[in-house]
């Protein structure tokens, strides 16, 4: 198969996987974004491709093309493509029609694969896709794209699905990634996506909550920055290593209730979220860490006054 993409829409992801692709012998063919500057400047950054400002025949000439979009904006592309698609097509010639291939060979889409990068959504939202022609899937990498950030894809998992054709495509793309492609279920794909959510996003919350509280003991924010972040890798590091439960710290495994007690009563001088989150984290973990979880919640309800 001739390694040639073109990606729709250049943000944050489609700039970090066109990047990673054209660095591992991808070529990369069109890039449409709303304006030319903004497609010129995803060339740039990508490092090759043709910046082509809502100029949609030319995706035609890739045989994969990935939709690197917001979720709310992949449906409506999808019918786009399918649309300027139809009106390209080419009448077959007569010969072609009486050996009976001329009923596709009108059809710009087919053949070609087409993938969409959303963690949410399955590859059904690309159904007028694969009516046109195309083997549709979703590769969608289980990892963050902060802004400025060069992006690390080796030893990403791709939450995949999709037609049989396209699912083989993404699973040659997640691998010369360095990534490691795993199925999931079209129905679960919004549990799927919810994990990641809960999972990365909050922990930053947490993280920068921490932060300003450290920052009310006398520290600067680079030095509470530097002090829980790397607490925070160890802890990570120990829960691939042990699993969640050996790796748990603090003073609830230890049934510290008088330091918890303490910890409650200085919230008191934070914003009202910070106790409801720490109150709300607590339970969490007592629901999922402790080896007597109605226990642990019986114990947490005493100190904070509540019945669980």
């Amino acid at each position: 198969m001739s390694k040639t993409l073109a990606i729709v829409g250049a943000g944050r992801v489609g700039r970090a996987l066109g990047s990673a692709l054209c660095e591992r012998g991808w070529r990369i063919g069109a890039v449409v974004t709303r304006s030319r500057a903004t497609a010129r400047a995803a060339v740039r950054a990508i490092g090759g491709g043709k910046p082509q400002p809502n100029a949609w025949p030319e995706l035609f000439a890739a045989n994969v093309i990935l939709f690197a979009l917001p979720d709310r904006a992949i449906e409506g592309v999808a019918q786009k493509l399918a649309a300027v698609g139809a009106n390209l097509r080419v009448r077959p010639r007569t010969s072609e029609k009486q050996a009976g291939k001329g009923r596709h060979m009108g059809l710009p889409l087919r053949g070609k694969i087409v993938l969409h990068t959303s963690g949410s959504l399955s590859h059904a939202v690309l159904e007028p896709l694969r009516v046109a022609g195309a083997a549709i899937g979703a590769m969608h990498p289980m990892q963050t794209f902060g802004l400025g950030a060069r992006t690390r894809l080796d030893g990403v998992v791709f939450g995949l699905d999709g037609d049989a054709r396209a699912l083989r495509v993404a699973r040659q793309i997640v691998r010369s990634l360095g990534g490691i492609p795993v199925n999931v279920k079209p129905q679960r794909k919004v549990i799927y996506h919810l994990s990641g959510a809960f999972a990365a996003p909050h922990l930053l919350a947490v993280l920068e909550t921490g932060v300003r509280i450290l920052m009310q003991a006398g520290y600067s924010r680079k030095q509470a920055t530097h002090a829980l972040c790397f607490m925070a890798q160890q802890n990570i590091a120990n829960i691939e290593r042990y699993g969640a439960r050996r790796a748990w710290t603090g003073p609830l495994p230890r049934g510290d209730w008088g330091t918890v007690a303490k910890h409650i009563a200085a919230l008191r001088h934070f914003p009202p979220e910070y106790k409801q989150a720490y109150v709300a984290i607590a339970r969490l973990a007592a629901r999922n860490l402790a080896r007597s979880p109605r226990k642990m919640l019986r114990e947490l309800g005493k100190v904070l006054g509540l019945r669980f």
